[in-house]
């Protein structure tokens, strides 16, 4: 029977297990979690998403503090034009982070960084030619360029002296938005490496309207594929969003795809970002619990758990130390959403229904973000004695993804039946 082990992605002269880890923020596709990816064969991504926080949380770095006592001045007024993040700080913070996962990197697979573009901080352009320019400097194996079109994306780097060595593909949703990145990157002679077609099914934000549910990822997958071999272009397509099983994976590999990205499984490893408590709620998410929300200041559509604490939530902007979502003009929609928001009799502001601070959630991991098939995560692994459920390992999903056929899925045995800790991670 077909397997996604009988498959391999080739990237210029570097063959990889098909296997792709999606970057998923803020720091829950862990470096960690990117070099078990690495060893195992396949390529693991780190996100870029709100760096600087990131590093003075894992490096004690104060980029946050100095930023917020910065602009003290702003913080009770709605006007924050002037909050810029330095763009020196953004490099080093960016730096660091990169450098620290690829010298830990071992194996054959390789590690790549997610790349937003929808990350405004305060300076689109500017701030976007740092982030990238950081990870090339660091040595980062390969860019995905996400959450945007990236019109302009590869002539920021094309001086770079890495630009033609670090593999760069870009996320898209249908073969419309690949042409227009095609057409930026003929400008500097830069074709992608390799091409993530996200369906409606994927989690966190999606590259779709309110009529989402009307796409299916195969008919895109197919799409691009024929308009890229009407083209006579030789880039590997590979799917993302929606592929829960080996056998899913193994069907678009039948298509023609060159490999799969995955993310909602490896939310709930040992090595993901995730708060233990988060990964039970994941767990226990029922397909009620999951719906497209309009909540995210970036103007995309965001798939949530209703469980997530930021909903209702009436947080204060958090612009000064961080403020990852504000434009250009210094605005963002949370912002507006907070100021129309009326107060009770003693002054306190209510409720914001149709915004979250986006910056401030991600930070402590308030958005429970995810995939459609969430609700299936508790057929995955086992429901242990105390009533929580086992977390496996991501060499254990990895595994199964590529070994697994007719859609069945690998259930390890219990760990409070194991004799030992060591038992467990040796079976696992």
């Amino acid at each position: 029977m077909d397997k996604l082990d009988n498959y391999r992605l080739s990237l210029g002269q570097h063959q990889y297990v098909p296997i792709m880890i999606g970057g998923m923020g803020v720091n829950i596709s862990t470096a960690e979690l990117a070099l078990e990816a690495c060893r195992l064969g396949g390529i693991g991504h780190i996100s870029d998403a709100m760096l600087p926080f990131v590093s003075d949380k894992k490096f004690h770095t104060h980029f946050t503090k100095t930023k917020s006592e910065k602009y003290r001045a702003s913080r009770d007024t709605f006007d924050k034009t002037n909050v810029k993040f330095a763009l020196e700080d953004l490099h080093q913070a960016q730096l660091k982070f990169v450098e620290s996962a690829m010298e830990q990197k071992k194996g054959d697979g390789g590690i790549f960084i997610n790349v937003m573009e929808k990350l405004n901080m305060a300076a689109p352009g500017e701030t976007l030619r740092t982030r990238l320019t950081a990870s090339l400097d660091a040595g980062i194996d390969g860019i995905t360029l996400s959450a945007g079109l990236h019109n302009s994306s590869l002539k920021l780097i094309a001086d770079h002296p890495r630009f033609n060595d670090a593999k760069i593909g870009i996320i898209v949703s249908s073969s419309r938005a690949l042409k227009i990145f095609l057409r930026s990157g003929k400008r500097v002679n830069r074709l992608p490496d390799f091409v993530v077609v996200e369906g409606p099914l994927a989690g966190g934000h999606l590259g779709f309207g309110e009529d989402w549910n009307e796409y299916n990822l195969k008919d895109i997958v197919i799409d691009v594929l024929d308009f890229l071999k009407k083209e006579q272009l030789d880039i590997p397509v590979i799917p993302a969003g929606g592929i829960f099983t080996g056998t899913d994976a193994a069907e678009f590999m039948q298509l023609g795809s060159g490999a799969v990205q995955l993310a909602t499984r490896f939310t709930v490893t040992q090595e993901c970002g995730l708060p233990t408590k988060a990964k039970q709620v994941y767990f226990n998410a029922e397909e009620k619990d999951i719906f497209v929300s309009t909540l995210s200041p970036t103007g995309y559509p965001l798939r949530v758990l209703q469980q997530s604490p930021c909903i209702n939530s009436n947080v204060k902007p958090q612009c000064e130390p961080l403020g990852y979502i504000l434009n250009k003009d210094g605005n963002c929609q949370y912002l507006d959403a907070y100021e129309a928001t009326a107060v009770d009799e003693k002054g306190r502001k209510l409720a914001v229904k149709d915004k979250i601070c986006l910056c401030y959630h991600f930070s402590k991991y308030n958005t429970y973000t995810c995939g459609h098939y969430t609700y299936r995560l508790k057929d995955t692994t086992n429901k242990l004695a105390s009533g929580e459920y086992q977390v496996l390992s991501a060499e254990h999903i990895f595994n199964d993804y590529l070994y697994s056929t007719d859609h069945k899925i690998d259930v390890p045995q219990p760990e409070d039946e194991l004799e030992s800790p060591a038992e467990f991670i040796k079976s696992a």
